[in-house]
This record gives C-alpha cells, sequence and structure tokens, in this order.
C-alpha cells in the first residue's frame, strides 16, 4: 500500500529541500553542471522582497518527496496571465503515485481561479514516462514552437547594446 502525500505552499524553511530536489532533478536530467542556484539566491527569488517565483512541496510522512517552482507569464493574444512550471521533480521512489499529476492539478486550479488562460511547461525530448503522463491528463505538445534563449555572455553582449 503507497504512503498518501500532502501538497503544500513552500515556505522559507524549505530552500534547502528545494535546492537538494532541484539539484536531483539536474541530475535526472544530464545538466548538473547547470544547477548553479544557492539557499540564497532561491530565498530571494521566492521569498525575498519581491518574489519572483513560487513553490509547491510534496510531502509523504512529513518528508519532502517532490517539489514544483513555477512563475507567471502573460498571453497577450488572451489578454490573461498563465502559470509556467518551470521545474516539476519527485523523487523516483514516489514516482506512480500521482504526485506530479495533483501538482498539475493544483496548479490548473490555480490559473481558473485567477481568471488565468493556460498552464505552460516545456520537457526534454527525451523524457518519454513525462511526456506521457502529460498526455494522459490533456497536455498537448506545441511542436511548432521553439525555446529561444540569451544567457550568460550573449546577455551581457545584448544588454549592453552589442
Amino acid at each position: 500500500m503507497s504512503a498518501a502525500f500532502a501538497l503544500r505552499a513552500a515556505v522559507p524553511a524549505d530552500v534547502p529541500v528545494i535546492l537538494r530536489l532541484v539539484r536531483a532533478l539536474a541530475e535526472y536530467e544530464h545538466l548538473a553542471d547547470e544547477a548553479k542556484g544557492t539557499e540564497e539566491l532561491f530565498h530571494r527569488a521566492l521569498f525575498g522582497e519581491t518574489p519572483r517565483a513560487g513553490a509547491i512541496i510534496a510531502e509523504v510522512d512529513g518528508s519532502a518527496v517532490g517539489m514544483c517552482v513555477y512563475y507567471r507569464t502573460f498571453s497577450t493574444f488572451a489578454a490573461k496571465h498563465g502559470i509556467w512550471v518551470e521545474d516539476v521533480f519527485v523523487e523516483p521512489a514516489h514516482r506512480g503515485k500521482g504526485i506530479a499529476r495533483a501538482i498539475f492539478r493544483k496548479l490548473a486550479a490555480q490559473v481558473k481561479e485567477e481568471g488565468g488562460a493556460r498552464l505552460e511547461w516545456s520537457v526534454l525530448d527525451w523524457n518519454e514516462p513525462a511526456i506521457a503522463a502529460y498526455r494522459a491528463f490533456g497536455a498537448r505538445g506545441m511542436e511548432e514552437w521553439t525555446i529561444q534563449r540569451v544567457d550568460g555572455e550573449a546577455l551581457d553582449k545584448l544588454a549592453a547594446g552589442a
């Protein structure tokens, strides 16, 4: 019999757990070298004077086994906000119990309650188990769109007017 889980909004004391789970996600995605966040940076982003993101913690028997970090977006076409799920991660031993789906359900309800238009996220193309789970609850791939990014030196140059 699987243990029940609970979802709750993250609090400042959860920052070390969030960082641990983000690093575990980075390992799973073969992107450990890119996980450069620190407790200080996460605290500022999630709980600082002007929070830039929100987080959900999933617990089993009082222990954190999953997390989600998300933030607000805006659709000019719909003229409404949405939520972008930056990361969702559930420890391997707790996958298949509906935790990730419950996180997405909670965020979908939040979008609807706030009069928003959509819930979005990206997924690595090789992560077939996650893609299958997303399709099962109605997500569709946005095949005609590609994500663009400017960071590091390119961001510095663009900001400087180069």
